[in-house]
């Protein structure tokens, strides 16, 4: 009788399977279809984009590559990205570690009132404190300066960061803890020996939101930067969109080049975001 059974959830097995894999070709292909037309775009000029929009170029141009990868701007604007998107990294961890590891590990009056506060923040939107942020950033004399950007990114980006490394702290065992104590370690030793070390898929999770997130931002940087020096990827992709709007191949290049950093930065990193994320759901 279980024989007749699993054979007539066998027919229902299958066609789940083949719906799952089929919409996971539908999802993937409104991913790559996309990249690959700006990739073998990029190889055009304008003319073969009207005539054959879809089809391989005849012939190839790579010269619109090729003049993106000589200019020095642009690799100005990657390596203002990648030091923008590292210092808040940097300063977002740094202050979150320390600020979890508090509302974690310590009892006092008013802490989850003072957490209430800081998860208050992901319910506000960062758009609505342009202004009064620009004029914050103007008054310390920040404008035109990557720290104008790097600190709203980083207070910005702590909200979640605490509370992820928060509920992560918190699966810590308190007999490591009490362990270390006995040993004469304090609490900011056992907090930088060992808590952090023990914490390292979290904390590489939380680096690379906040990567990803200064990497693709956009507005901020549009409102403090009015130098071309100090332009990001995500500006010089529209400052790029705008000289060259008559020259859509050419903008095509640009923007797979532009993306081409990020993309390798995930592949690199996304093995450490899943495992991080894995580690904070199962830890415990």
């Amino acid at each position: 009788m279980s024989t007749h059974r699993t054979q007539a959830r066998r027919p229902g097995v299958i066609l789940r399977s083949v719906s799952l894999q089929t919409l996971v070709v539908v999802l993937g292909a409104f991913v790559v279809v996309p990249l690959l037309f700006a990739l073998i775009g990029g190889f055009k000029d304008t003319a073969q984009l009207s005539t054959n929009p879809f089809g391989l170029p005849s012939p190839w141009v790579p010269e619109n590559y090729t003049d993106v990868l000589t200019s020095g701007l642009f690799w100005r604007q990657i390596l203002n990205s990648v030091f923008i998107a590292l210092a808040t990294t940097l300063v977002v961890v740094g202050l979150s570690a320390m600020a979890a590891f508090v509302f974690a590990r310590f009892a006092f009056r008013g802490r989850e009132a003072l957490y209430t506060l800081f998860t208050v923040g992901l319910m506000f939107p960062f758009t609505v404190a342009i202004l009064p942020l620009f004029v914050l950033v103007r008054a310390m004399g920040l404008l035109d300066n990557p720290f104008g950007v790097i600190l709203p990114q980083a207070a910005f980006g702590l909200p979640m960061t605490i509370i992820i490394l928060r509920s992560f702290f918190r699966t810590i065992p308190r007999e490591v803890e009490e362990a270390a104590t006995i040993d004469g370690c304090t609490a900011f030793g056992f907090f930088w020996r060992i808590l952090l070390p023990m914490a390292r898929p979290a904390l590489a999770t939380v680096s690379v939101l906040a990567i990803v997130a200064s990497w693709n931002n956009f507005f901020l940087p549009l409102v403090i930067f009015t130098d071309p020096n100090w332009w990001t990827v995500p500006l010089g992709v529209q400052q790029f969109s705008g000289q060259y709007v008559s020259d859509t191949a050419k903008v095509l290049a640009y923007i797979v080049l532009a993306m081409v950093p990020a993309l390798a930065f995930y592949g690199v990193a996304e093995r450490q975001l899943i495992g991080g994320l894995t580690a904070g759901a199962t830890k415990g």
